[in-house]
């Protein structure tokens, strides 16, 4: 595992390996931090954070917890701010715009599954992926609904409430929902986390099988080693630092600023055999002198 170099120092026409063309670039970090402060003084929770996401890549980030994963995803979906640095998205500003700005370019650009499924409870499974394809101005949206419910297999379940669902049930209209609006970036937080071996099996078969189909970039948020393992690039925070974790011991490590050049078809290849990473502590955000 290797840290990734700093993001200034790679600039296209470097010795490093090059950058990819500017309009491949979908999300960027640039030197991100984040702190906060507590009774004890400032808490860092991310410390100088760089990489780069091209259209139709998947990346996971893992790491254990309290290392800062559910902080980056919020950074780099523009929920929350960071402290220093910047979040990039289609090579334009996007963690510098406000609130309302940043809610339109995700809303443009961008989908969510969460761990918890985040339905609607008052909305049946069609009505939940309905709405965000009204929301979008969709023609027929029904009918695109009942399209993506087909898909996964929940075409018997359509009039059926959240409620009466299975968790693997709601985790399908989830995503049902996410890819119907047609994103080019879905971010995936623990996506199998509140389901069991089963389910989340199944759930990670659908998801990479939909990202491929629709060609979305992807960035998941994951414990499961095993449904990190088929993203095309992994990256692992410690204590609030990015590394980048290679798949294959023979392929060199990427500078930041760059990304893996590898088509988005090649996400559902299987992954090259890795050595397995060093075990870690339990992490805490680092405190710093008040």
């Amino acid at each position: 595992m290797k840290k990734i170099p700093d993001y200034e120092h790679h600039v296209p026409g470097s010795e490093h390996l090059p950058a990819p063309p500017l309009q491949a670039r979908l999300l960027e970090a640039q030197s991100l931090g984040k702190t906060v402060t507590g009774p004890d003084g400032q808490l860092t929770l991310l410390d100088d954070v760089n990489f780069t996401l091209s259209s139709g890549q998947s990346v996971a980030i893992t790491g254990p917890s309290g290392s800062g994963k559910s902080t980056l995803l919020g950074l780099l979906a523009g929920l929350d701010v960071p402290t220093s640095g910047q979040v990039l998205l289609e090579g334009k500003p996007f963690s510098q715009l406000d609130e309302d700005g940043r809610a339109v370019r995700r809303g443009q650009l961008c989908a969510f599954v969460f761990q918890h499924f985040h339905l609607v409870n008052d909305l049946n499974a069609l009505e939940n992926v309905m709405l965000p394809l009204e929301l979008k101005g969709v023609a027929n949206p029904e009918g695109e609904a009942r399209r993506w419910l087909q898909r996964v297999d929940l075409e018997h379940r359509l009039k059926h409430f959240p409620a009466t669902l299975s968790g693997g049930e709601q985790q399908r209209v989830a995503l049902a929902r996410a890819f119907a609006v047609k994103p080019l970036l879905l971010f995936a937080d623990e996506p199998t986390g509140s389901l069991d071996r089963a389910n989340g099996g199944r759930i990670g078969e659908l998801l990479f099988d939909l990202n491929r189909e629709s060609g979305t970039a992807l960035v998941l948020v994951t414990h499961d080693a095993q449904l990190a393992g088929r993203c095309q690039r992994r990256l692992q925070l410690e204590e609030g630092r990015l590394f980048e974790q290679l798949a294959d011991a023979d392929r060199m490590p990427l500078a930041t600023g760059s990304s893996d050049h590898a088509s988005s078809d090649d996400a559902s290849s299987e992954p090259a055999s890795s050595e397995p990473a060093p075990a870690h502590k339990e992490s805490a955000p680092r405190r710093s002198a008040p």
